[in-house]
């Protein structure tokens, strides 16, 4: 849940993320899909990679970043 201070907050945010967590850097009111470029709004991110620090759209999209890399997902 985000706090008071970064739903206020307009522009692109930098965002830590973690195993099942994520760190407001630089507080912003969305991130950009790493696959798509589309801005995805905090209160709405559910995908991204802690291995390497991106976000995603929807679950397609995490599907297509495995696949660029070479991975199964699992």
């Amino acid at each position: 849940m985000l706090g008071r201070f970064e739903r206020k907050a307009s522009g692109e945010a930098t965002v830590e993320y973690g195993d099942g967590t994520m760190r407001i850097v630089k507080p912003g009111s969305f991130v950009r899909c790493a696959v798509t470029g589309e801005p995805i709004a905090l209160d709405s991110l559910r995908y991204w990679s802690a291995e390497l620090q991106e976000a995603y759209i929807t679950p397609e999209a995490v599907m297509k970043r495995l696949a660029e890399l070479g991975r199964s997902p699992g």
